[in-house]
């Protein structure tokens, strides 16, 4: 009789096993297809992805260099600017009778002009005639 109860214990106990291991199997598989076609997805998406965001970065580098030529051609113009005030300068405290003669601050005043203006135009003739920094 022992045996008998040991048997239709050890029965009962399969049955339970198995009736709470098929469901645990079966959303294991779903969960591997869901995995599955996760992933086929990804293979799918990823590379354009990255090709993007390699474009994306490849164009916000060209978009600072073409920022850091600005700046270097607005320093090359302002520093002609100010090289045409210094002359100017110079030309006021002429006039003003502290540097020379008029004559000597007019001729001061146009080799300053003709600097700034060499200046401008070799800049702008050396980089193509862009002045807004593109190439």
């Amino acid at each position: 009789m022992m045996v008998d109860a040991a048997v239709v214990l050890v029965a009962v106990s399969f049955a339970v096993l198995v009736g709470v291991l098929v469901p645990l199997v079966a959303q294991l598989r779903k969960t591997i297809a869901e995995s599955q076609q996760l992933l086929v997805r990804l293979n799918a998406e990823l590379p354009p992805l990255l090709r993007d965001l390699r474009v994306m970065a490849e164009n916000v580098n060209n978009l600072a260099d073409q920022a850091r030529d600005g700046v270097e051609h607005a320093s090359v113009l302002l520093h002609a600017v100010g090289e045409v005030g210094e002359t100017v300068q110079q030309v006021h405290q002429t006039v003003r009778g502290k540097g020379g003669t008029l004559l000597m601050s007019l001729a001061s005043m146009v080799a300053g002009i003709r600097a700034a203006s060499a200046v401008v135009k070799n800049q702008l003739h050396g980089e193509g005639g862009h002045s807004n920094g593109g190439r």
